[in-house]
């Protein structure tokens, strides 16, 4: 209790003593200030910036991987690329060969795109992505709805004309009117809305968009475009379980499957690419990893500007308040409540520049920038208030211990 009373009288000196120094006060928090600010704002920029490019490359799907005949990672350097070429696509013989045998996967399905134009109308919009998938699409991907509903498994297995879009494709060919149940045309063919995707927003990056896009079954897909060798790539796509770090055993286990359905002797390369989805997420990471420790660099010198300035101004205040230190002592003050004194001192004049600079950065979140959007997060926020915190003591201890280890006699006498 004893130890609680002496630290908020040292905390009061503290704060009294930055309030008789006003004008030094402020020009000592200046340096802080700015460090903090730089970091925190790299921070924040380089957080919002990896948060909407993550979900600009949300359509991968998360703990998905998938059957391609490219790798996303480059091959051996000797490795001709017209090889790749020779590969076969997947096929839906494959993806019901793997939904039947796979033990390591939550979900496989299989799925084919093309850009292509809708009409409801007179209305029409150019460049939808258009979609075949099966049942078990919603297994692997995130199929978020927010009116209607997903496909049946009947609607799926008859290749009914039935068709999910995007928000912007049904405010376009529908303007402020309710599109389920609505016809739409594509390539020549009806289809009849049975559901419309939660409104994503404007992404980053020129990425596929929920917005944009449309689902419709398979079947009804292979009505209007050839898949395979010959026509659009179908894509294979397997959904990991989460207690499989890294995909390693659906790795293995597809491997095996994948080389005994396509008949590859043992000495065979394999005749395809799994393809983890992650390793682009991976990749965006490494990135913003590079421009954080640029943060730490551009930061770190104006904190360091800010520490030596504090430090400088507590030796000044040491000096100062020699006499007072002195009286403290003689009239029983221990050296922890001298110590803490003027680390108090130290601490609250970082911590009053971190939270300046933490405010400047809030107050930016506010501007507008297209499509990014600038949010602070609280983990920023406690970083920037924990560095502010670990500057003033690294900047007052030294001038503290020199004053709580002063001579009282001494002290006193000083002029």
């Amino acid at each position: 209790m004893l130890f609680l009373k002496l630290s908020w009288e040292s905390f009061r000196f503290a704060v009294s003593a930055l309030k008789t120094s006003l004008t030094r006060t402020i020009l000592s928090l200046l340096g802080v200030t700015v460090g903090i600010f730089a970091i925190i704002a790299v921070f924040t920029l380089v957080d919002s910036l990896e948060a909407n490019i993550r979900s600009s490359f949300s359509f991968l799907g998360t703990n998905v991987m998938r059957v391609d005949r490219f790798p996303f990672q480059e091959g051996p350097s000797n490795f001709p690329w017209w090889k790749y070429f020779q590969r076969p696509p997947g096929t839906v013989e494959e993806y019901e060969f793997l939904q039947q045998r796979l033990t390591t996967a939550e979900g496989v399905t299989i799925s084919a795109s093309s850009n292509t134009l809708v009409k409801a109308g007179s209305n029409a919009y150019q460049g939808m992505a258009l979609t075949g998938v099966m049942y078990s699409y919603q297994d692997v991907y995130d199929v978020a709805i927010e009116e209607g509903r997903f496909f049946t498994q009947s609607e799926i297995k008859a290749s009914r004309n039935l068709a999910i879009i995007g928000r912007e494709i049904a405010n376009t060919l529908y303007p402020m009117q309710t599109v389920i149940g609505k016809q739409i045309k594509i390539k020549g063919m009806k289809f009849v809305v049975i559901g419309v995707f939660e409104e994503e927003g404007e992404g980053l990056f020129d990425a596929p968009s929920k917005d944009e896009a449309c689902l419709i079954p398979y079947g009804a897909f292979g009505k209007m475009y050839n898949t395979g060798r010959k026509g659009l790539e179908p894509t294979i796509a397997v959904k990991g379980m989460e207690s499989d770090i890294g995909l390693v055993a659906l790795e293995n286990e597809m491997t095996g499957l994948l080389r005994a359905k396509r008949g590859l002797k043992p000495r065979e390369e394999d005749n395809f690419a799994l393809n983890k989805t992650e390793f682009i997420q991976n990749a965006i990471g490494s990135v913003f990893d590079v421009i954080s420790v640029a943060g730490w660099v551009i930061g770190g010198f104006s904190i360091l500007v800010g520490g030596f300035g504090i430090a400088n101004i507590m030796f000044v205040s040491v000096r100062e308040r020699t006499n007072i230190i002195g009286i403290q002592k003689s009239l029983g003050a221990k050296n922890y409540f001298i110590l803490f004194q003027f680390l108090f001192e130290s601490i609250c004049l970082s911590l009053i520049g971190g939270i300046t600079g933490i405010i400047i950065v809030f107050f930016l979140t506010f501007i507008e920038l297209g499509s990014l959007e600038i949010v602070l997060s609280f983990s920023n926020i406690m970083l920037g208030l924990g560095v502010s915190t670990i500057i003033g003591v690294v900047s007052g201890i030294v001038p503290a211990t020199l004053a709580a280890r002063m001579d009282p006699v001494e002290a006193i006498r000083t002029n």
